[in-house]
């Protein structure tokens, strides 16, 4: 979910191209120009990571500018108040000509104004548009970021191997491609996405100072937050969409109710699904479980639970995981993606088979009996996230590998 430290940004709406005579430049000339293109600023990691990139790209003597598109309302969406940020409501994440074409227009005029030195893209569909007009306009380099990935679990088979087929001609227009971890990149170069050379595991980066100052009061952040002041609860974090798959949360939670009753469950988060999670949730659970939507408050929300779940079909590098990780929380989370890369089964959290309800319930129990080595596991979970997965490391890594790649491109290397 992530929107711990996310301030407002302010769209130009594409009316305004930032003034070129006033781009720094470096040592070989370049005007260290970056454009980073996004599909849609919802709440969510990438969206947290486009947001402070454009903040503090200027920190590392970058000029950057954010193109991101539009998000549904049950999203949710990052508050945009400052400079530098164009909106185009017709990039949007569903396959819609009449859309997508007004959108790959609007891209491509802007990479044509303003001339970037590097192209950096995110999602899917960003990716392939901007990747596409930066072709076009001979960009020097062009990233693109693969924070997961659609190609399995979202679509049918045969949309599926299309979308891998454009992938695989998207990468050999595309100077880096970087994977949030080595099982993301893995997963893609199975598919004959890119080359070896051509990749990068830059992990993702995550404003965790809120977390890892002080956290508030276990108490005080329920009430705040109305929930129940005794008992354990155990919750969930991120979208309510398919993929997440809070069903099988769901049912989880029926069979550990049943045998604790003093356990209440929470569902942070808003998204396509909630009428019918909801209606679920009160056929098998009652009043034992509460939907919170959105909170903005993530020292809070993580003070007061005792675990976090995940339970997820498909995965990149999930933000709650690293979240509940810098919140000294256990978690239990299904080995899918680029999970077992945040979470080291038996040491940070516990990692089940995907779609197993007894599984996840088995190990719930185990750590609300164990409440020991629940601790443990929230102390070195909260060592590792602070050592790996910073906003300042993920800026840093991306600055030096822009540096690079464009002395690739000038013939210096």
């Amino acid at each position: 979910m992530s929107v711990e430290a996310t301030q407002p940004i302010k769209p130009t709406g594409g009316q305004r191209l930032p003034d070129q005579q006033e781009t720094p430049r470096c040592e070989n000339g370049s005007s260290r120009r970056v454009l980073r293109v996004i599909t849609r600023l919802n709440i969510g990691g990438p969206a947290q990571a486009a947001v402070y990139l454009h903040r503090h790209m200027p920190d590392m003597g970058w000029t950057h500018h954010l193109i991101a598109g539009a998000e549904t309302e049950s999203e949710g969406s990052i508050d945009q108040t400052e400079e530098g940020v164009t909106k185009i409501d017709s990039l949007r994440r569903a396959l819609d000509p009449r859309f997508d074409l007004g959108a790959y227009r609007r891209i491509a005029r802007f990479v044509t104004a303003w001339r970037p030195d590097v192209v950096h893209t995110h999602m899917a569909k960003a990716g392939a548009l901007g990747r596409t007009a930066a072709t076009r306009a001979h960009t020097p380099v062009i990233v693109h970021t693969f924070h997961g990935h659609v190609l399995d679990g979202y679509f049918s088979r045969p949309m599926a191997r299309s979308f891998v087929e454009a992938e695989r001609r998207l990468a050999r227009r595309t100077h880096a491609l970087l994977a949030v971890s080595p099982r993301i990149r893995d997963e893609l170069l199975a598919l004959g996405i890119g080359r070896p050379d051509q990749w990068h595991v830059v992990p993702v980066g995550v404003q965790l100072a809120p977390l890892l100052e002080r956290p508030p009061e276990r108490a005080t952040s329920r009430r705040e937050l109305g929930l129940p002041l005794t008992g354990a609860l155990v919750g969930i974090v991120g979208r309510l969409v398919p993929i997440k798959d809070h069903h099988t949360f769901l049912a989880a939670a029926a069979r550990v109710a049943r045998e604790r009753p003093d356990v209440t469950f929470v569902v942070a988060g808003d998204g396509e699904l909630r009428s019918e999670l909801e209606a679920v949730a009160a056929e098998l659970l009652g009043d034992r479980v509460r939907f919170l939507g959105w909170v903005h408050d993530l020292p809070a929300l993580y003070a007061a639970l005792d675990i976090v779940v995940l339970t997820s079909r498909n995965e990149g590098t999930p933000y709650s995981l690293i979240e509940a990780g810098a919140a000294e929380k256990a978690v239990i989370a299904t080995r899918v993606g680029g999970v077992s890369d945040v979470v080291a089964d038996g040491r940070t959290g516990l990692l089940v088979r995907a779609a197993d309800p007894e599984a996840i319930g088995a190990a719930v129990s185990k750590l609300l009996d164990d409440t020991g080595l629940a601790a443990a596991m929230g102390g070195l979970a909260r060592q590792t996230v602070r050592e790996r997965y910073s906003a300042e490391r993920l800026l840093q890594d991306l600055s030096a590998l822009y540096d690079d790649l464009l002395l690739r491109s000038s013939g210096r290397t």
